[in-house]
């Protein structure tokens, strides 16, 4: 049964919605006013909310906004009444995030089409979450525990060896596990890193407060240690004729960590997913405050359909292609992004050429 939070001051029309509610099988609640009805929407979270606009101390703008801003409340369904017909009030209306208008006096009809509408559209879009979670579960099954298990039984197979072996293995002989046991430790750790950040990045999602912190600090581009992540990501694949670089000054809205974050996944890309002696390019543009930092290879690349399905913990074409990493990498530089108000975009032709791009608000330029 379907929950609907009535926010009404006139106590007939209240009643008589409520009595059209329960008629139709609704679990119905009444507010007499807006503190009431913000109080009951977060106590009991209903399916939709129906509210009248003009009301004594907290108006349904007021309502709206406030409910809007708590992840538990910010996306029920949010119907208007309203005795006025300004295009001014239904903008502001629908820029604070309401879903339809209802004009008083309004029919049985009218309403209950209007609640069928948006009930129908808010099951729609829980569906295709509940896809999209079922879908990052499947990944996480087949992708996370495979480059997990992979450095962990690197790590137990050497270490046994050792603890079997100690007396008869030779100095050089440990010195190479040792390494071994480094590498896969470090493999290992880099990936629980990156698990941490996505996670902690969906929880800033959901917080407009924190978002609105990420955005408030300042990285000049390019820094040193850009240049200095660029150059040596280049040098550890021996790649170092490779890579070109034409970066133009810009001020950014972004910590210089997570631009930093951002720029190292993507380079990584591009040298993991590119052969030797084949340019790679990093270049980027400030125009009309908009920064735009753009990755250029000529590896494999992704088809269209790939890049339409880019999300956590997945790789493509793992059969054809044996490489280390969760798929984590995309999908991180593309939240950052998204949190600074920004984007990323793919263009790709296969076996041909790959531009991977973050786009940024800047100043000047």
């Amino acid at each position: 049964m379907k929950k609907i939070l009535v926010i009404e001051d006139e106590q007939a029309v209240r009643e008589n919605i409520l009595e059209l509610l329960d008629a139709e099988e609704f679990q119905a609640l009444g507010a007499a006013n807006g503190q009431v009805g913000v109080q009951l929407a977060y106590s009991e979270l209903p399916d939709l909310i129906i509210c009248d606009v003009m009301m004594p101390e907290l108006d349904g703008y007021g309502v709206l906004a406030n409910l809007r801003q708590n992840v538990l409340t910010a996306t029920i369904p949010f119907i208007f009444l309203t005795a006025k017909c300004d295009k001014n009030d239904f903008r502001q209306g629908m820029a604070l995030g309401a879903d339809d208008y209802l004009s008083k006096p309004f029919t049985r009809a009218e309403l209950l089409e209007a609640i069928s509408i948006r009930l129908e559209k808010q099951n729609n879009i829980n569906q295709y979450y509940q896809q999209q979670i079922e879908e990052l579960r499947n990944n996480i099954t087949l992708s996370l525990p495979h480059e997990m298990r992979t450095p962990m039984n690197s790590i137990l197979g050497f270490s046994q060896l050792l603890i079997r072996a100690a007396d008869i293995i030779k100095p050089p002989e440990i010195r190479e596990m040792a390494q071994s046991i480094n590498n896969a430790g470090e493999r290992l750790f880099k990936l629980m890193q990156k698990f941490l950040l996505y996670a902690d990045l969906e929880v800033i999602a959901t917080d407009y407060q924190q978002i609105q912190r990420l955005k408030s600090y300042d990285t000049f581009f390019p820094t040193e240690s850009i240049s200095y992540l660029l150059h040596q990501k280049a040098a550890q694949e021996n790649r170092a004729d490779d890579l070109q670089l034409n970066l133009q000054d810009a001020h950014l809205k972004i910590a210089e960590k997570y631009l930093l974050k951002i720029i190292e996944e993507l380079i990584d890309n591009a040298f993991k997913f590119s052969p030797p002696d084949t340019t790679i390019k990093v270049i980027n543009t400030c125009i009309n405050n908009t920064f735009t930092l753009s990755f250029i290879d000529q590896g494999r690349g992704m088809s269209a359909e790939q890049i339409a399905k880019i999300g956590a913990y997945r790789q493509f074409d793992r059969k054809i292609y044996e490489q280390q990493g969760s798929g984590l990498g995309l999908i991180i530089a593309r939240r950052l992004a998204e949190l600074h108000g920004g984007k990323l975009k793919i263009n790709s032709v296969p076996q041909q050429e790959t531009i991977v791009q973050v786009i940024l608000p800047c100043q000047g330029g």
